[in-house]
């Protein structure tokens, strides 16, 4: 603990943010530069405590207070080499991981949280600028061959901790450029694609083999797939999203979040040509169905492509601003948020039940029916229900539609179905939890992680689990693995 006394000199303070109005006019990240004497001051406010809960917090067991204190004594280097010792992408989760480890902050339990999401990407910035991040080439080889599907962040954590251990690694991507939700579902704004670049180039330097534009099941057959690896890592995602089956769903101008999404990415990587017909927001009256980050997303991409109106609606009640009695310190707090997208400009409504699309003669979306609901506590252990509000069902105008209400499964069609692989109860991969044969399939040679294997999740869980695949399969190819796993940091910071 480098400063005793810094939680008590140091106010909470983090990197401000360009004007919403300035900003709107392009896809750059949002912040402003940050000094690292500012961030040495938020690393000195962590208080090294007996009991990290912050550690138990976050999905990678990232050893937190030993990377703050490196901070602090301005020893970036081992900062670097604590974190990435579990985390294979700082540079990702300090960006767009909600940060579970602060909200598990003891600090948190009567003062604003350390500021440990920044203080993970400085770590991470600091150590591209001053070349601390080199290609970490295997001691020695193995002769096994791993095949991991999906280039997100499971599969990519998987692929780096399967190289290093000395494998033959080729990761498979059926888009055409290496990073799945990383690359095509979060806006540049808030992760500007060279991020993923330098990363990649880290990777492929270290021995790593990517092939774009392998869709395996279509255009790559999977019995070879099988016949040629040793193993193979399913990091395909939770891809199907869940749909919003009213009437009028048909019409032109209702998309998938992930569809519009997906668009805007590729038009700032400067493609030209997409399988769909495009889908702009200009001038147009916006609808965002879903309060989550997916649909925040919406709202920024929205005001960038100049909406004449955005609105936010969520099904469920508006949540409070603060921590509620039983939702209290360490748990996860359900509380109100208000991101960077929201202060660009939306209305945002809670409560709100979408009832119907509505057309014009041309089938165009010209508006779309709304009502309020009132929900009623579950009786009995039962689950929550809900009732409308007689006199509040409404018609708004409304020329875009996007459905941000999740994602419900991995597609089935194609690899999947022609692998024979069980499901578990939600239609995702099922796959071993525990023991000998965690993150095993029914076939014994094919794996999974990631959002395929627990449904959707966080990036810093897609991580993790990418992390812990790969040593379940190290240990699968040789018996044993010296690969670190999340209960290693444990051992590492009771040490």
């Amino acid at each position: 603990m480098g400063k005793p006394k810094g939680f008590l000199e140091f106010e909470r303070e983090l990197p401000k943010s360009r004007n919403p109005q300035e900003r709107i006019k392009d896809y750059k990240e949002i912040y402003e530069s940050f000094s690292k004497e500012k961030t040495t001051e938020q690393a000195a406010r962590c208080m090294d405590c007996g009991v990290p809960f912050c550690h138990n917090g976050c999905p990678l067991g990232n050893i937190i207070p030993e990377f703050n204190d490196a901070v602090y004594q301005n020893d970036w280097a081992h900062a670097y080499e604590i974190l990435s010792s579990t985390n294979n992408f700082p540079e990702f989760t300090g960006r767009i991981c909600p940060a579970p480890c602060e909200a598990s902050c003891v600090l948190g339990i009567n003062a604003p949280p350390v500021t440990i999401e920044h203080i993970e990407k400085s770590i991470a910035e600091y150590a591209f600028e001053n070349d601390l991040v080199k290609p970490n080439k295997p001691i020695s080889k193995t002769s096994k061959k791993v095949a991991v599907v999906g280039s997100g962040p499971a599969g990519l954590a998987a692929a780096a901790q399967l190289n290093k251990a000395g494998h033959e690694v080729t990761v498979l991507e059926r888009a055409d450029r290496i990073g799945g939700l990383l690359r095509y579902g979060i806006p540049d704004f808030k992760l500007e694609k060279q991020v993923i670049d330098r990363r990649l180039e880290v990777m492929q330097q270290e021995g790593i083999t990517f092939q774009t534009n392998a869709n395996v099941g279509v255009n790559v057959s999977v019995k070879d797939l099988i016949a040629k690896n040793d193993a193979i890592v399913l990091c395909g995602g939770s891809t199907i999203p869940r749909d919003l089956p009213i009437p009028g769903r048909e019409l032109k101008g209702v998309h998938f979040a992930m569809e519009f999404l997906t668009q805007q990415n590729q038009r700032v990587a400067g493609d030209t040509t997409f399988e769909a017909p495009e889908i702009w927001a200009s001038n147009k009256n916006v609808l965002v169905i879903g309060g989550g980050d997916t649909g925040s997303d919406c709202v920024g991409t929205s005001n960038r492509h100049g909406a004449k109106s955005v609105t936010q609606i969520e099904l469920l009640a508006q949540p409070p601003v603060n921590r509620e009695q039983e939702d209290m310190w360490p748990n996860w707090p359900m509380i109100l948020r208000t991101s960077s997208s929201h202060e660009e400009g939306a209305e945002r409504q809670w409560a709100i039940l979408t009832k119907e699309f509505i057309g014009d003669e041309n089938g165009n979306l010209k508006a779309v029916k709304l009502v309020n609901i009132e929900w009623q506590q579950p009786k009995n252990g039962g689950r929550p229900s809900f009732q409308e509000m007689e006199g509040t069902e409404r018609i708004i105008p409304c020329e875009l539609a996007l459905l941000a209400i999740g994602f419900v499964h991995p597609q089935w069609e194609g690899m999947l179905e022609e692998l024979d692989l069980e499901s578990d109860g939600r239609k995702n991969v099922k796959a071993s939890e525990q023991g000998a044969s965690r993150y095993q399939t029914n076939i014994p040679k094919v794996f999974a992680a990631g959002d395929m294997r627990r449904g959707q999740s966080l990036v810093v869980w897609a991580i993790s689990e990418g992390r812990e695949a790969a040593k379940a399969v190290d240990e699968f190819l040789m018996g044993s693995s010296k690969l670190e796993g999340k209960e290693d940091s444990f051992l590492e910071i009771l040490s």
